[in-house]
């Protein structure tokens, strides 16, 4: 049975930094693509960033881009979202998400089959 279980949330100050984990089980992540979600009050889940099993792309989100960073280490079966200048607005929670069907670091949420239960990050102004 594959599980996921981000870690790494928290409160934070604008402009501040968080490192998020996902650590996956029950299966080997080397052959994944994985992807960042993120989910505010009343709004859809959205897009954040995501990795080939590579590692060699990476997509992210306008939103993000040159802010975060998503990094994996399949040996330890982690996937990384280390996120800097942080803003209130990038308060939501976080979703780490695992498929092994069709390459290509999708930005779509259909594409992952596999889902965390996420973590809260709340950036106070």
């Amino acid at each position: 049975q594959v599980q996921l279980v981000e870690s790494g949330g928290g409160l934070v100050q604008a402009g501040g930094s968080l490192r998020l984990s996902c650590a996956v089980s029950g299966r080997n992540i080397s052959m994944s693509d994985m992807g960042w979600f993120r989910q505010a009050p009343g709004k859809e889940r959205e897009f954040v960033a995501s990795i080939s099993r590579t590692g060699r792309r990476t997509v992210y989100a306008d939103s993000v881009k040159g802010r975060f960073t998503t990094s994996r280490d399949n040996a330890k079966n982690t996937v990384y979202l280390q996120m800097n200048s942080l803003k209130p607005e990038d308060t939501a929670v976080y979703y780490c998400a695992a498929d092994w069907r069709v390459p290509g670091a999708s930005p779509t949420t259909s594409d992952y089959a596999y889902w965390g239960q996420g973590t809260q990050v709340t950036v106070s102004s």
